[in-house]
């Protein structure tokens, strides 16, 4: 799993290796991902890692940045469900600068787009990494029943 997290411009990778080195992974990690569109960076993607983990990524946020001009910016998302198309999410201007999402699910790789405005538009979102693999007490306790 790669996140990008907003460092004054550029965009900062991190692992989730980095986040927990040790064996004893719990069965959910829920990290933070955060980017920056502009009219020099239209289109950011994120990507989770191709692994046997389930991934769910959740928008929160999207708001106008303070310094934006005063014209109408327009957010879209497409996700990695087949061949979609970008979809308007978000439509800011400083009469309304931020959006929020209570629960907007999508399926990694996620693309976010700036279609109109120059931004600068902060997205924030949620990366919840599942183990489905793993054996829960429940599962361990019908296991003993049967066997």
């Amino acid at each position: 799993m790669t996140t990008g997290i907003v460092e004054d411009v550029s965009i900062t990778s991190v692992n989730l290796s980095d986040l927990t080195s040790s064996s004893s992974i719990s069965d959910k990690v829920c990290v933070h991902w955060g980017c920056e569109l502009s009219s020099s960076q239209t289109k950011v993607v994120f990507k989770a890692e191709d692994d046997l983990l389930e991934n769910q990524f959740f928008i929160k946020t999207i708001c106008l940045s303070a310094q934006a001009s005063d014209e109408m910016h327009v957010v879209a998302v497409s996700d990695g469900v087949g061949e979609s198309k970008p979809v308007p999410i978000a439509t800011l201007r400083h009469c309304m600068p931020t959006v929020s999402f209570p629960a907007l699910e999508l399926m990694p790789p996620v693309t976010f787009s700036l279609c109109s405005g120059k931004g600068p538009v902060f997205i924030s979102a949620q990366h919840i990494t599942l183990n489905p693999t793993e054996n829960t007490e429940e599962d361990e306790e019908e296991g003993a029943l049967v066997g």
